[in-house]
């Protein structure tokens, strides 16, 4: 049944991803989040104090979000059909293949008419670094980054939790990773209170990270890509990034595609240098954002299928 959930779910993204009006579950995570820092930093006066207050602030979201969400699913299992209603619906919030190909797909669309002002307010909604002076070639980089690296974050690592154990695991894993996109900054607001939220999701994306790799270059091959440079470029510039995960996913895309990704980027205001990841064969284009986008889909596929085979398997 958490099998046919998490197919239901899968599909039921693809169609209509995530509607704007829809109360998505993360924005009520992203609520507990605000809450419990506020009332931690009104104790906390100390770096020592805010960096044991980050534990707490981790514990407090992550258990709030398993507890409820394990809750719901139990109590609606006692009617016939239930388990397999809300555990599907859970796990469909948990993914973000459709809306990440549409955020990456109006980036596409505005960049095609030369509108480039547009472009950087577009590419502003999706990534953490600063946007007002990108130029075409640094916009599309950010899309592409954007799309290869929530490719694990929004679809392999959500799914694979899910197979784990359903959809109270999925959706704390989407607790770990609203955590550490809201408070794991390393700027002097957040370098002690959202310690411990960037720490465990570089854990809980440990796995999912690594057999992106595959599953990417898989797709790259599936798609007629470089999937032996994309396989390549992954493993070799795997440090090549602040995070540890986040090389490999970006690597296999620009292996894939014979672009080169990374490079310094500027962050509330400061210049942060990233070595870059892969080959430069040739310049990035815009259509690249639609390459990285099939192969986002393929992989996604490619994932659901391979995950079953394994925990049919092991179960």
């Amino acid at each position: 049944m958490n099998i046919l959930s998490i197919y239901i779910g899968y599909i039921v993204d693809l169609i209509i991803g995530d509607p704007y009006s829809f109360p998505h579950p993360v924005r009520f995570i992203g609520k507990l989040i605000k809450i419990t820092e506020n009332k931690i930093r009104k104790v906390a006066k100390t770096d020592r104090l805010l960096k044991i207050g980050g534990f707490f602030l981790w514990f407090i979201t992550v258990g709030v979000t398993y507890f409820i969400t394990y809750i719901i699913v139990k109590l609606s299992s006692l009617i016939p059909g239930g388990f397999l209603i809300s555990n599907s619906f859970l796990i469909y919030t948990t993914l973000a293949t459709k809306c990440l190909k549409d955020e990456a797909v109006k980036i596409y669309d505005v960049l095609k008419t030369k509108d480039i002002k547009k472009a950087r307010l577009q590419v502003s909604y999706i990534v953490g670094r600063d946007t007002a002076h990108l130029n075409e070639s640094e916009i599309i980089r950010a899309t592409v980054e954007t799309v290869a690296e929530n490719t694990v974050d929004g679809i392999i690592a959500p799914m694979f939790y899910a197979f784990i154990g359903g959809a109270p695991l999925a959706m704390a894993y989407k607790a770990i990773n609203t955590l550490d996109s809201t408070v794991g900054y390393k700027n002097d607001k957040y370098k002690d209170l959202g310690f411990a939220s960037a720490k465990i999701d570089d854990i809980a994306n440990f796995i999912p990270a690594r057999i992106s790799s595959i599953l990417m270059a898989t797709a790259s091959l599936i798609l007629k890509y470089n999937y032996k440079n994309a396989l390549k470029i992954s493993i070799r510039d795997r440090k090549n990034h602040k995070s540890p995960n986040c090389a490999y996913p970006e690597g296999a895309v620009a292996g894939a595609l014979g672009i080169q990704l990374g490079g310094t980027n500027i962050y509330f205001g400061k210049e942060v240098y990233k070595p870059t990841i892969g080959d430069k064969y040739r310049d990035i284009e815009v259509n690249d954002i639609v390459k990285t986008n099939k192969i986002m889909y393929i992989t996604s596929i490619i994932s659901i299928i391979a995950f079953t085979i394994i925990f049919k398997n092991l179960y």
